[in-house]
């Protein structure tokens, strides 16, 4: 028995030490960062970047915006977040889309599908009463640097 938590201990020790060791670095957009709000646009943990809850829209714009336009707004956010990260977009693995109105995943996905080449992320598309700024989208993700 002891030698098995021995083992495990010297197993442990050096992983826990390497993952604390990966560095954080937190990114901002210019709108969040010009109006110091309280949340990265992104977190950069080794080649794992974890991208924040986006909207497409600006609440200090009162222009109704087609929900397409809504969703190149919102994707290119993304986009942004992860091109300040040194990754492109075929680098996410996961995203989420959280959508006020599930009869515009058609005009979503017209948009979202040209932000990829091949293979697409995994997703989920979720219907919601309401988010933020009346958006109609919000979408987080998960991207992971791809080893050339």
């Amino acid at each position: 028995m002891k030698i098995r938590f021995l083992l495990l201990l010297l197993w442990m020790v050096p992983t826990l030490a390497f993952a604390q060791q990966a560095s954080r670095v937190h990114l901002k957009s210019k709108l969040a960062a010009e109006r110091h709000l309280p949340f990265s646009s992104g977190v950069l943990v080794g080649d794992t970047l974890y991208i924040a809850g986006t909207v497409g829209v600006d609440p200090s714009h009162k222009v109704a915006l087609t929900p397409e336009a809504e969703a190149r707004l919102v994707m290119d956010q993304v986009k942004q977040t992860v091109e300040q990260a040194g990754m492109t977009m075929d680098d996410i693995v996961s995203i989420q889309v959280f959508c006020t109105d599930l009869a515009n995943y058609d005009a979503f996905n017209s948009v979202y599908k040209t932000y990829f080449h091949g293979d697409y992320p995994a997703r989920a598309f979720v219907g919601v009463a309401a988010l933020l700024f009346d958006a109609r989208y919000e979408v987080n993700g998960i991207a992971v640097r791809r080893r050339k």
